[in-house]
C-alpha cells in the first residue's frame, strides 16, 4: 500500500512539475513574441501558443495544489462543528465533499477525454494563424483534469478507509 501512495504522490508532484515547465514555456513565448514585435518579425500563433501553455499548466497543476493544500476550502462549517466537539459529523461532511469533488472531476475528465477523442475525429484545427490540431493542447486538459478525479478518489477511499485523506491541512 505505501508503495502506491508513493507511486500517487510522485504522479501528482510530477505533473505539478510539468505544469512549471510549461509556464516557463509560456513565459519564453511571451517573450519571444514581445521581441519579434519590436524586430518586425511575425510570430505566427504565438498569443495561442501561450494559452495552450497557461491550460495545460492549469489542469496539471491541479491534483498537485489539492494533495498540497493550497485549494481554496471554505472551512467555516468545520470550525463551526469542532468547536462544538463533532468528530463524526466533521468525518461526515469531509467525506460528502470529497465525494462531490470527485464525481464532478470524474465527469469533467469523462468530457475533456471525449473533446480530445472528437478533436482528433474530426481533424479539428485553431482558427488562428497556426492552424494547430486541436487534440495537442487539448491533451494537457484532459490529462490534468483526469489526474484531478484520479486525486479526489484516492482522498476520498483514503478518508473513507484510513480514517484521513491525503491533504495537508493550513497551518494558519
Amino acid at each position: 500500500m505505501k508503495s502506491a501512495r508513493r507511486f500517487l504522490d510522485a504522479l501528482y508532484d510530477g505533473a505539478g512539475m510539468v505544469a512549471g515547465g510549461f509556464l516557463v514555456v509560456m513565459l519564453v513565448l511571451i517573450v519571444l513574441q514581445m521581441i519579434a514585435r519590436w524586430t518586425g518579425v511575425v510570430f505566427r500563433g504565438a498569443p495561442d501558443y501561450a494559452g495552450y501553455c497557461m491550460a495545460a499548466a492549469s489542469f496539471l497543476a491541479f491534483a498537485h495544489t489539492l494533495n498540497r493544500g493550497a485549494h481554496i476550502r471554505v472551512t467555516l462549517l468545520q470550525q463551526a462543528l469542532a468547536s462544538r466537539g463533532n468528530a463524526r459529523r466533521i468525518h461526515l461532511l469531509d467525506l460528502w465533499c470529497l465525494f462531490a469533488g470527485a464525481a464532478a472531476t470524474t465527469l469533467l475528465a469523462g468530457y475533456a477525454v471525449r473533446a480530445v477523442q472528437w478533436s482528433y475525429r474530426f481533424q479539428d484545427v485553431s482558427q488562428g494563424q497556426d492552424a494547430t490540431p486541436l487534440w495537442i493542447p487539448q491533451l494537457g486538459m484532459a490529462i490534468g483534469a483526469c489526474l484531478l478525479a484520479l486525486c479526489f478518489w484516492d482522498n476520498f477511499l483514503s478518508r473513507a478507509f484510513a480514517g484521513r485523506d491525503n491533504i495537508v491541512r493550513e497551518t494558519i
